[in-house]
């Protein structure tokens, strides 16, 4: 039994942990504790039945506009509709916040994570050029626009 959580800071450590697994350059603890939920930010968690920090979004926003910081599941939990769990909330809560679209950045090589994003509603719309190092590659910029006016 999953459920989507804001973050809280108790669970920073296992987030921490997290984005050692995922990325080849994870942010720090005071990166991550800034992405607390606030007037900018939504900080989602996913939590098993035993309270254990298993996936996270991030978003910051300002005004209608939303971007996409980080999303992780933990590898041993990858599979299992955690980040579906974690996007769909993510989404109703950009809603409710009258957001007009959610961009993002992903490797270019990271098939399995731009199919997830296609499937919800995501496509592509420019690159960065060697925006990710270790190694050196070019991001895929997506973006999902939530209110029609914006398509």
């Amino acid at each position: 039994m999953i459920r989507i959580v804001d973050t809280r800071p108790e669970q920073l450590d296992d987030i921490l942990l997290m984005e050692r697994q995922c990325f080849s350059v994870p942010w720090t603890r005071e990166q991550l504790a800034a992405q607390l939920s606030d007037s900018m930010h939504i900080f989602l968690a996913a939590e098993d039945e035993n309270g254990r920090v298993v996936g996270y979004v991030g978003l910051m926003y300002v005004l209608d506009e939303g971007y996409i910081s980080n999303v992780a599941v933990s590898p041993s939990r990858r599979r299992e509709g955690i980040a579906d769990m974690l996007l769909a909330e993510l989404y109703a809560r950009a809603k409710e916040k009258k957001l007009s679209f959610l961009t993002l950045e992903v490797r270019e090589s990271n098939i399995p994570a731009r199919s997830l994003y296609k499937k919800h509603g995501y496509t592509e719309v420019g690159r960065r050029k060697g925006y990710y190092s270790l190694p050196k590659e070019d991001a895929v910029l997506m973006t999902c626009f939530l209110s029609e006016e914006e398509k």
